[in-house]
């Protein structure tokens, strides 16, 4: 396809195609003359998950180059792909700041057996979450922050569920990112409606 075609079936402008051909993001299609160039669905996909990255995930230009170089070179391997894709693999070999809650939740993750890279983001995330409701006097008991992380992997199961079937490494990871990043804020609002509805059903008549 020429590059006015790419850009009506990605969505994405010429001038904005252009700019990421000169950044690197996007290889150069195949010339057919001095001028112009072809592309095919690998350059689709690949510009579909450029959007996303920068677009959804809020990625700047040279961290997206960074994802993208991360990602071709674990072609075959699912598992770093999606996490490079959703940002639960660091690409930066630098450990977080340790926090007080750090081994509160290195001692969750090793109860529940899950597999969760040492440097993962979220770790450092769930640890700040902790510490913060710990200095409001509000501290999450053990049991509790398990029932909720029993409920993120049935959630994690479905999330995965709705990747079955696809082959091509762009756009599983394209699909998973939009999936995850954008199903947030519904996830967010079904948890409110479903408050509500617990709220109703134990103190109204």
């Amino acid at each position: 396809m020429r590059m006015s075609e790419l850009s009506r079936r990605s969505g994405v402008p010429v001038a904005t195609i252009k700019y990421y051909l000169r950044e690197g993001l996007l290889p150069p299609g195949r010339q057919t003359s001095a001028t112009q160039a072809e592309y095919d669905d690998q350059h689709l996909r690949r510009l579909r998950l450029i959007r996303a990255l920068t677009g959804v995930r809020g990625l700047s230009v040279a961290t997206t180059r960074e994802v993208l170089d991360a990602l071709a070179a674990h072609p075959g391997d699912p598992h770093v792909l999606l996490g490079l894709a959703l940002g639960s693999v660091s690409l930066s070999g630098d450990s977080p700041a340790p926090d007080p809650a750090a081994g509160e939740v290195e001692a969750l993750v090793e109860e529940l057996g899950w597999r969760v890279h040492e440097r993962a983001p979220a770790r450092a995330t769930l640890a700040g979450a902790l510490t913060s409701l710990h200095s409001l006097g509000v501290p999450v008991e053990r049991h509790t922050l398990l029932a909720y992380a029993r409920l993120a992997e049935r959630v994690a199961a479905v999330d995965l569920d709705q990747l079955d079937g696809l082959t091509d490494p762009l756009e599983s990871a394209e699909r998973a990112l939009l999936l995850t990043v954008l199903l947030e804020p519904a996830l967010m609002a079904l948890r409110r409606m479903a408050q509500e509805n617990e709220s109703a059903r134990r103190h109204t008549p």
